[in-house]
This record gives C-alpha cells, sequence and structure tokens, in this order.
C-alpha cells in the first residue's frame, strides 16, 4: 500500500525533535498504550541492554485495527502517559504511525525503512502477540521486513513457540546468546528473550479499572 510521505519536520516532532543517523541500532515496540505500564518499560530496557540498542521507539497507534472503536482513549491521553512511563533518555514514545499515515504493522515497518534506509532497526513484541500474530494484516511481510525480538510474558511462552508463525518461522530462530547481533540481521530472523516476567497488561489496568482509558 502507498501512503503519503511525511515531511521530515512532521517525522521529527513525532520522535520528539529525534532523527537518527545512519548506523544507529533502533527497538520499535508498538501497540496502543492503553494505558502504558511496567512491562512496556520492561521489555524496552531489556531490549537496549540484551539487543545493544541505541534507542527504542514507542509506536503509539492511532488505532488497533483488531480492537473495537470507541474502548480506546485519545491519542493525546496515551501520548503523554507513555512519555511519563518511559523515563529514560533512549525511550522515545510517539504517534510515528499517525506521521506515516499507517494503520497496519506491516505498512509501518515498511514505511520506516524505507524513510530510514541506513538504521538497523528490530522489531520488538512480547509472547503474547507472537502467539497470535497470524491474525495481523500481512503478518508474513512483517517477518521478511525486519528481525524480530520477542519478550517472555506470563503464561505465553509454550503457546507462542508451538504458534502458527514460529512453526512457519522455526528455521529462522537464533539462539537467545546471539540477541546482541540481531540488529542488522537480514531477515527473516528472530530471537526469543526470557527475563523476568512481569505480569502487568493494558487489558488488566482497564478492568481492574485504575485508569479511564
Amino acid at each position: 500500500m502507498t501512503h503519503p510521505i511525511p515531511t521530515p519536520a512532521r517525522l521529527a516532532a513525532a520522535l520528539g525533535g529525534h532523527r537518527p543517523a545512519r548506523g544507529r541500532r533502533i527497538g520499535l515496540l508498538g501497540g496502543s498504550f492503553n494505558p502504558p505500564h511496567g512491562g512496556h518499560l520492561a521489555i524496552s530496557r531489556a531490549a537496549l541492554a540484551r539487543l545493544r540498542l541505541d534507542a527504542v521507539w514507542w509506536l503509539i497507534s492511532p488505532q488497533n485495527p483488531l480492537k473495537p472503536r470507541g474502548r480506546t482513549a485519545p491519542m493525546a491521553r496515551r501520548l503523554a502517559a507513555a512519555r511519563a512511563w518511559a523515563r529514560h533518555p533512549r525511550i522515545i514514545a510517539g504517534p510515528l504511525e499517525d506521521a506515516l499515515g499507517t494503520l497496519y504493522t506491516a505498512d509501518t515497518l515498511t514505511a520506516l525503512s524505507r524513510r530510514f534506509p541506513g538504521v538497523a532497526f528490530v522489531w520488538l513484541m512480547g509472547a503474547d502477540n507472537l502467539a497470535q500474530v497470524d491474525r495481523w494484516k500481512d503478518w508474513q511481510r512483517i517477518l521478511n521486513t525486519l528481525p524480530i525480538a520477542v519478550f517472555d510474558r506470563p503464561s505465553y511462552s509454550l503457546s507462542a513457540l508451538s504458534a502458527k508463525a514460529a512453526r512457519r518461522f522455526a528455521r529462522h530462530r537464533l539462539p537467545e546468546a546471539s540477541a546482541r547481533r540481531l540488529a542488522g540481521r537480514a531477515p527473516p530472523a528472530w530471537v526469543f528473550i526470557h527475563l523476568r516476567l512481569n505480569p502487568q497488561s493494558s487489558t488488566r489496568i482497564r478492568a481492574a479499572g485504575m485508569t479511564d482509558g
């Protein structure tokens, strides 16, 4: 799908004024962040260390295509909350998909790869998303566009590693010890990373009534 090319100024604004230099290693963590929580922060910090990244970008989605409209807090509220949660100079939260004019992850990753050809991007996802990524639009293009780091989530390890995507791309899985070499690796390539499990999730927080989003 062809999307209008955003101006450099609009992209820079979506990144809080940051423009990545060639050769930088950047992790991409997408989602509604409705609301953001400690799990997002834990994955991001682990990615910076384990993948030896220069930065992690939180891509605040305008609307998750798999979730009903009307249950997502306004973008401005989610963005402000995400920036408050990040609390790290190398974690940048921004409405990048809104600036790119993309809705689906496959289109977002393609657009970013084209806009920043000298940057080594890595897509970051939780094991819960690997378990159902085959429901996403053009999901195989996602795995063929960027290398992917999958982070363990409570109760999802077995279902994620036996899911359709993991089985389809099993021969492209790298050992966890190779995670630091994932950025810049030609896709398809992915690694499953174990870390101390964080039980927080946006769904549980909303169900508990801890946010009005």
